[in-house]
């Protein structure tokens, strides 16, 4: 793999980290008082959306190859 590749591997860790931080929180401190914070958009819709785009970007970021510059052929 080329150095590209790896840049691209740790956008896509970072976007995943991002989803991650993104799903956190909501939890109550008292087990007896039930806190509906966890179940706000950003952490049921928003942060999946984002962790899924970061894998997705990471395969790309393993798949990409970059463009072969034709050569002229040999004689």
């Amino acid at each position: 793999m080329k150095k590209r590749n790896y840049v691209l591997m740790l956008i896509g860790l970072g976007i995943i980290i991002v989803g991650f931080v993104l799903m956190a929180g909501g939890g109550s401190g008292d087990p007896e008082v039930f806190s509906d914070k966890m179940f706000s958009f950003r952490r049921i819709t928003l942060a999946p959306i984002v962790v899924i785009a970061g894998f997705v970007f990471e395969i790309y970021a393993i798949m990409w190859r970059p463009k072969k510059t034709e050569q002229a052929p040999k004689i």
